[in-house]
């Protein structure tokens, strides 16, 4: 019974709730049924399904607003909504809100079985997926986005691509060129916050010999350069609005001309941006022009901060370790519990490359073939809550004293040598933190005098 596929069915028909459920075990499904919006949003909450089945009309609402709900929580899950005969706006707007697919009543129970068996099939494969085309995760928000990237790449539309810096907007570029009918074709990437605004137009357009002083040969820009490949503009943000004007213009007419020339150069590559900003903010404020949002981003796709997948963070830290373990000749096979501990409590504001940056060095500093907490950067150890903290505190290794004396002059600096706000950010008593202080040396002599008298 446990191992059958689980699948909750939402309607409030009496024929439907007896004979689909019948049908469906005699095909090896468990069936669990709801008969309103409020008792599947209750059975959805407690407990795990491989597939949601739910009427579009329910007695207390529809399905759509149970899947808009579900969807707050669950990217991954099946969701295929029953709509009456001939109703198909419904299945549409269902359709449009996330559902996977829909089927119409009266239902065709071979059809329904197939359609069931191909969404668990395709669920299987989805839940072994660790590594997409260099992108490493398994958490529900980087597996709905292998998928989205997966359809974009069959595509020809233009993408853009939002996600904080190091979330690793240029990989996902990279992989929806390599999934494409492009990816034999050139992979032209261009960081707009690097250019300096006099050479802006020339790198996207070149120029002709002689256009101006210095130009002894024409040159190709990059949207030339790129053929027909893809284009990659990353922090498009920072683009100057001037270029936005001309850039505009070429996904308009899909031609330019060099600076300096008469011969009119057809652009023939996809775009795909990326950005850490906000453009939508940026339209409204008016240094992002609003028609060349509307080109850039006919599809969007949004990449999660690590710390929205934190369950990604052991299968990072594995593949960095080997990566640097390699690259620096080393043997490190292994890393402290105490560590991955606090790599899962610290929010990661520079997202993957911070930890790959936190693993580099780690490596470089480790002297044996496990990666411990004095390898760690400090500022990391010190933004693990309390209780990692003192776990770290109490850590009976020989570096027990400098670890501590790190920690607390980190967490002293932090709080500008407030010593009531460091004891309450480490968790101790401020009696506590003065003895940690004095024993450690970090008790000036005015203040310990200051200290003394007062106490």
């Amino acid at each position: 019974m446990n191992n059958k596929p689980k699948i909750l069915l939402i309607d409030d028909e009496e024929s439907i709730l007896k004979v689909i459920p019948a049908i469906l075990k005699n095909e090896g499904f468990n069936v669990i049924t709801a008969k309103s919006k409020k008792e599947a949003v209750q059975k959805l909450k407690n407990i795990n399904f491989d597939i949601v089945l739910s009427d579009f009309r329910l007695p207390d609402g529809t399905g759509t607003e149970i899947l808009e709900e579900f969807r707050k929580d669950n990217l991954i899950t099946p969701f295929i909504v029953i709509t009456a005969y001939g109703s198909i706006n419904g299945a549409v707007e269902a359709m449009q809100k996330g559902a996977n697919h829909y089927i119409s009543k009266p239902i065709d129970s071979s059809q329904l079985v197939e359609m069931l068996n191909f969404f668990l099939q395709k669920a299987s494969f989805t839940d072994k997926i660790q590594e997409f085309e260099g992108i490493i995760g398994k958490s529900p928000k980087m597996k709905e986005l292998f998928k989205e990237i997966s359809i974009v790449s069959k595509s020809n539309s233009s993408v853009l691509i939002e996600g904080e810096s190091g979330t690793g907007k240029e990989l996902v570029a990279k992989a929806i060129h390599k999934l494409s009918n492009r990816k034999d074709k050139p992979f032209i990437p261009i960081n707009c916050s690097a250019i300096p605004f006099e050479l802006f137009e020339n790198e996207l357009f070149g120029h002709e010999k002689g256009a101006y002083t210095g130009a002894i040969t024409t040159t190709k820009g990059k949207i030339e350069l790129a053929g027909e490949g893809t284009l990659f503009l990353d922090e498009i943000g920072e683009m100057p609005q001037l270029i936005q004007a001309k850039l505009l213009r070429v996904l308009q007419e899909k031609e330019f001309f060099r600076i300096g020339g008469s011969e009119v150069v057809k652009m023939k590559c996809r775009i795909i941006s990326a950005t850490n900003k906000n453009l939508e903010e940026m339209v409204e404020e008016g240094t992002f022009r609003e028609d060349l949002f509307y080109r850039i981003n006919v599809v969007h796709l949004k990449i999660p901060p690590l710390r929205e997948r934190k369950e990604d963070i052991p299968l990072l830290v594995n593949q960095f370790l080997k990566k640097y373990s390699k690259e620096n000749n080393k043997e490190i096979t292994d890393i402290d519990k105490q560590v991955l501990d606090v790599f899962m409590e610290y929010n990661w504001p520079g997202n993957v490359r911070e930890l790959e940056n936190a693993i580099e060095r780690a490596v470089v500093m480790c002297p044996i073939d496990k990666i411990k907490i004095e390898h760690i950067p400090k500022r990391i150890i010190s933004k693990a809550n309390s209780s990692q903290k003192e776990q770290i505190l109490q850590t009976d290794t020989y570096n027990l004293s400098e670890i501590e004396r790190k920690i607390i002059l980190s967490a002293l600096e932090e709080e500008n040598w407030n010593q009531t706000k460091t004891a309450q950010k480490l968790g101790i008593s401020r009696k506590q933190l003065r003895t940690k202080m004095k024993n450690l040396g970090l008790l000036p002599s005015w203040l310990s005098q200051m200290e003394h008298k007062k106490f």
